[in-house]
């Protein structure tokens, strides 16, 4: 628990989900409520006139400013932003931003205590000096009808199929509705490398290479010859 409450605001055009929203914060030991605003231009004015919040609940689809626009023109510091919507379409968006969670409503009590505790135990993280830190292993994806938590530590490698992508584990294969050149654009993990026309690895999960093929557990990659030079120089050797 964090040695005062984060100031929380609420922002969502629909009074019945903000009345449900301030239950919720209302029940949170860890959060108080600073302001239950709605829309995104309240919330642009409660900010510029010096509003302070240390987490905003957020709504995305919402008329003139939309809970994907209203964190670009927030002034620093901006504060963690928990999206709370209705649709699962835009969680690989919100997390593009560096929101803190994703919850589609109706809101899970247990799920959005899952949500806050994550603002918690980034706000308690040491911050005497700024260290470099490794990106969150979880992403949330598109698969099929489902938007999906995935930890990419397990992920193997990722495979062109068509128009769409293979991310594949030592257990199970999830089909996802991107290109691979997509996919490549968007990860933020530096040790996941192109290294063929149709596949992208995760260079922490490569056991040996041999004759320019990658072994990763019982699968097998190529590596193409234009991606070599590329490849050789990410891996980590004596």
């Amino acid at each position: 628990m964090p040695l005062s409450p984060l100031a929380c605001v609420i922002v969502d055009d629909n009074e019945i989900n903000r009345l449900t929203l301030e239950h919720l914060v209302a029940l949170d030991p860890d959060l108080e409520l600073a302001a239950s605003l709605s829309g995104g231009v309240e919330a642009l004015n409660y900010f510029r006139q010096g509003g302070h919040a240390d987490l905003l609940l957020l709504d995305i689809e919402m008329p003139h400013l939309s809970g994907l626009d209203l964190p670009q023109l927030l002034p620093e510091p901006a504060p963690a932003i928990i999206m709370v919507t209705s649709h699962r379409d835009f969680a690989v968006t919100a997390f593009d931003m560096q929101a803190v969670d994703y919850l589609v409503k109706p809101v899970d009590v247990t799920r959005f205590r899952q949500a806050v505790a994550r603002v918690v135990q980034r706000n308690e993280a040491p911050s005497e000096a700024p260290q470099p830190t490794a990106p969150d292993s979880d992403l949330f994806v598109k698969v099929g009808s489902r938007v999906l938590r995935i930890n990419f530590d397990e992920v193997l490698y990722i495979e062109a199929l068509s128009t769409y992508s293979v991310l594949v584990t030592k257990t199970q294969k999830h089909i996802v509705y991107l290109t691979l050149k997509s996919l490549a654009e968007r990860l933020p993990f530096a040790h996941f490398i192109r290294v063929h026309r149709s596949y992208i690895v995760n260079t922490n999960l490569v056991d040996s290479v041999e004759d320019n093929l990658l072994k990763l557990g019982k699968h097998e990659v190529p590596v193409g010859k234009s991606y070599q030079d590329t490849f050789y120089k990410s891996l980590r050797g004596l």
